[in-house]
């Protein structure tokens, strides 16, 4: 073989290896980390693509076991068909933080995230937690409106920066002030809150029209459905999976239903738009906010004008989403008799592809609650100073661990997270997983 000819068979492998190397150390080792975005299909065909370049370029150069000592077969999984030594599966983990209604304050906010990890002390991103998750009713009941809204989104843009996730959810408060019917209701609103809107235009306009009705419309959903591994898909990726979805194989493998639901009020086991979750109920809140927000004229405040409604042209399914049963405004995982509730949430679970749902909106003042066997969690303890309830914030730690010889060791711990006392642990479960998971 001619020398320059040998010299690139040796160089150029090389050279790919090196590469391909370097692309997949940026990238989730599992799957791609969820994020919103095209990216996501980006990362997965480059994933694809990079295992397939590093298999092909490594099979001459790799070792079979028998020739290597004993000591590198524990670092191992394993072999391939041709006997070749499998790279080591990495672990995987993912820890999310949870906080319910905040209702204008902003002070006690800052606390709790503080202390749940989620900021640093100058209430900055702090790249300690995954994802951040609120469950609505930020509006209301303070002084601080602008001021946490405007945070939320710094915080979105910081986590986003870092590869990790911030997921807003919109809370019947937030629909209520769309619709103008909050807007001069005192024990709500506040003078003082209102004066604050005042250098950039009134506040009626802000949640009608203006900034704010156009930040709830880019950048908060009715529903979110976090899977808990990057295999299942990103931030509300919809179960059932529609045909053709890259996601579906793992969504009906060992991590089927790896996910949590999160909404402010509650899934009720009746209300009909549950599938595919969260679109369906997604899609709704979308088109009633852009109703609201192209009413012309829009209405006077409620009161002491008359109760504007609904606008003109609300659908059947867009009026039942802001009803009693619809996820802004249920109470019955909270309020019905734990036995009656439990019987229906397997059915819900089933339906929405997720393991637990997390709530606010029914205000738990002591401390969160945890019902039917951690497979419900409610997340409202009051944390504004209007209510004076207990300072929490809900943790989930996710592990997906690999066991010697095959399968993997998964285990979900849910905790409360207080300010002012101990931590408690609401839900530890384990699984073992066998097979495929993507």
């Amino acid at each position: 073989m001619p020398r320059g000819t040998a010299l690139a068979f040796i160089a150029l492998p090389l050279l790919a290896l090196s590469l391909a190397y370097y692309a997949q150390s940026s990238s989730s080792p599992l799957g791609p980390a969820p994020h919103l975005g095209t990216g996501l299909q980006i990362s997965l065909a480059l994933s694809g693509l990079i295992g397939y370049a590093q298999a092909a370029v490594q099979a001459p150069f790799r070792f079979k076991l028998s020739e290597q000592p004993a000591e590198a077969v524990l670092e191992t999984d394993g072999c391939d068909e041709q006997g070749y030594e499998l790279a080591p599966r990495p672990r995987f983990t993912r820890k999310i933080i949870a906080v319910g209604d905040i209702h204008g304050d902003i002070g006690n906010a800052e606390r709790i995230l503080q202390m749940a990890g989620v900021v640093d002390e100058d209430n900055n991103w702090s790249g300690n937690v995954d994802v951040f998750v609120q469950t609505g009713d930020i509006i209301d009941r303070g002084d601080d409106t602008i001021e946490l809204f405007n945070w939320m989104e710094d915080l979105r843009e910081q986590a986003l920066a870092v590869n990790g996730i911030v997921l807003t959810v919109l809370g019947n408060h937030e629909y209520m002030n769309a619709i103008v019917s909050a807007e001069t209701d005192h024990s709500y609103v506040l003078d003082s809150e209102k004066k604050t809107f005042e250098p950039r235009g009134s506040r009626l306009e802000a949640v009608t029209t203006g900034w704010l009705a156009h930040a709830w419309a880019a950048n908060y959903t009715t529903a979110a459905r976090l899977p808990l591994h990057g295999l299942l898909g990103p931030p509300n990726t919809d179960y059932p999976p529609p045909k053709g979805s890259p996601f579906s194989r793992a969504n009906a493998g060992p991590l089927s239903h790896a996910a949590f639901s999160f909404v402010h009020g509650g899934l009720a086991p009746a209300y009909p738009n549950l599938q595919p979750f969260p679109s369906a109920i997604n899609n709704l809140g979308s088109s009633l906010l852009r109703r609201l927000m192209e009413r012309k004229p829009q209405p006077q405040p409620h009161p002491p004008s008359s109760y504007p409604g609904l606008p003109a042209g609300t659908t059947r399914e867009e009026a039942r989403l802001y009803g009693a049963d619809g996820p802004l405004w249920y109470r019955g995982w909270a309020d019905e008799d734990e036995k009656k509730a439990c019987s229906k949430v397997d059915e819900v679970l089933a339906k929405t592809g997720t393991r637990r749902m997390v709530m606010g909106h029914t205000p738990q003042f002591d401390a969160i609650a945890a019902r039917c066997d951690g497979k419900v969690l409610i997340i409202d303890t009051g944390i504004s100073h209007a209510y004076g309830g207990a300072l929490s914030a809900l943790s989930i730690e996710y592990t997906l661990e690999p066991v010697k010889g095959g399968g993997w060791k998964e285990q979900e711990v849910v905790k409360a997270l207080y300010a002012d006392n101990d931590d408690e642990l609401l839900v530890s479960s384990t699984r073992d997983l066998d097979g495929d998971l993507w």
